[in-house]
């Protein structure tokens, strides 16, 4: 903790000296922002009839994650963007992020050890190629180095992201950092994009936007093992493909954004079919895994702003569910809406408060698989008495501008955690502490 305090300082220091020379500066080809974000949750006791191997725990202490980001980019060509994002991780999720497929907490990662580690989350280029000179003005901010945008360009995306930075963006329900905290309100949460335990992966994406439309397109690596740390570069055995199509509108003269994706990932998946096939006792989908194995699916992603202040958003994702998952959470279908609310109403336009519902569902295959007994990596009670698993969430973001920090009270309630009618409901309460600038 002491170290993380000693980066956030120097950091800080930095970011403000930063600050000063860009307000001296006509044109600043770089951008440098930092956030370190803390969320401590907990949940009273619950009932459960049973609990198995991967059951959110009944009792349970409070838990707190941490992570620290900076974001570090330079533009030294015109068309040439070039980032780096060092990141800082740690503590940990209520039940060791087990138990809730649409888990509470965003910020958090099942890699076992507490102890906050240093990484590299991002080091990629983006290489925008102008169809046009008509440009639109492009602000300073994460990961974005400000200026003229075009209006009409081909761009190339290349080395390590996160797919969600750039696919199945939403305005309001996206960043667990700002907006909500819940697994699958972040993004459409059938998609089991493809990334290490930590959300990452090398990928290369090629962008078109005209105007209105955009279309993307990306291709990225798998994890070596399910929501394992490393990744597997036998590309040819192990890949995910995502196509994008995107289309920004005006409603009574309120902006909205239609988003309907594809993808198809394979990777060295187990069928849920052959572990029950293959079981003497329980079933096990680590002892069927065999190269060539596939998931596909669909989503569609919507948002629209309808009073000056507050919007509205609607997610749907889907895929087959034949496979295991292999790299976000056990969720085969799913759908969302919220509202997300500027406190400018209330005279406190800095602020934000959100409300959402979300039920997730299973596969056939996935749903039979955990009736036997069998555990993915998320979840996992020893039996199933199957129901959807559903969650609402409620916020207040509280943002001291002056200090660069935001305060977020949350509560979620989860209804048949882990898609079980016996286990639960269970209250989250949760407080998100943020600082950025």
């Amino acid at each position: 903790m002491k170290q993380l305090l000693s980066i956030g300082l120097i950091t800080l220091i930095s970011g403000d000296l930063l600050a000063q020379r860009k307000t001296q500066d006509s044109i600043v080809p770089y951008t440098f922002h930092f956030q370190q974000t803390l969320v401590t949750q907990w949940h009273p006791d619950f009932s459960a009839k049973y609990s198995g191997a991967n059951s959110f725990r009944t009792h349970d202490d409070a838990r707190t994650s941490i992570t620290s980001t900076i974001y570090a980019g330079i533009r030294p060509l015109k068309n040439l963007e070039l980032y780096v994002n060092p990141e800082l991780a740690g503590g940990e999720g209520l039940s060791h992020a087990t138990g809730i497929a649409g888990f509470p907490n965003g910020e958090t990662f099942r890699v076992g050890d507490p102890k906050p580690k240093i990484y590299l989350a991002r080091a990629y280029a983006v290489y925008t190629l102008p169809l046009t000179t008509r440009s639109e003005q492009d602000e300073d901010d994460f990961n974005n180095v400000g200026g003229a945008t075009p209006m009409h360009y081909l761009r190339f995306i290349g080395g390590k992201y996160c797919l969600a930075d750039f696919f199945d963006q939403n305005n309001y329900s996206h960043d667990p950092r700002t907006q909500f905290l819940n697994w699958s309100l972040m993004s459409n949460a059938a998609w089991d994009y493809p990334a290490d335990v930590r959300g990452y992966t090398m990928a290369f994406t090629i962008q078109y936007r005209k105007d209105n439309w955009q279309i993307q397109a990306a291709t990225s690596l798998e994890p070596l093992e399910a929501n394992g740390p490393k990744l597997n570069y036998h590309y040819g055995q192990s890949n995910g493909e995502v196509l994008e199509v995107t289309h920004t509108h005006t409603l009574n003269h309120r902006e909205g954004n239609i988003r309907v994706m594809a993808f198809i990932n394979q990777a060295p998946m187990g069928s849920y079919q052959q572990a029950l096939k293959a079981a003497v006792d329980t079933p096990d989908i680590t002892a069927v895994r065999s190269n060539g194995r596939t998931k596909y699916g669909f989503g569609i992603n919507l948002d629209q702003q309808f009073t000056r202040d507050g919007g509205a958003f609607f997610k749907a994702s889907w895929n087959d569910g034949h496979n295991e998952t292999w790299a976000y959470t056990e969720i085969d279908r799913s759908i969302s809406a919220g509202w997300l609310q500027n406190g400018l109403s209330w005279h406190r336009p800095q602020d934000n408060a959100g409300i959402a519902f979300v039920v997730n569902g299973l596969s056939a295959d996935h749903r039979q698989y955990l009736e036997a007994g069998g555990t993915g990596f998320m979840i996992g009670d020893g039996r199933l008495n199957y129901a959807p698993e559903m969650a609402a969430e409620v916020f207040y973001q509280c943002n001291i501008t002056r200090l660069h920090i935001a305060l977020s009270p949350d509560y979620q309630f989860v209804l048949h955690p882990g898609y079980n009618k016996d286990r639960g409901p269970v209250n989250i309460i949760g407080l998100r502490t943020r600082v950025a600038f």
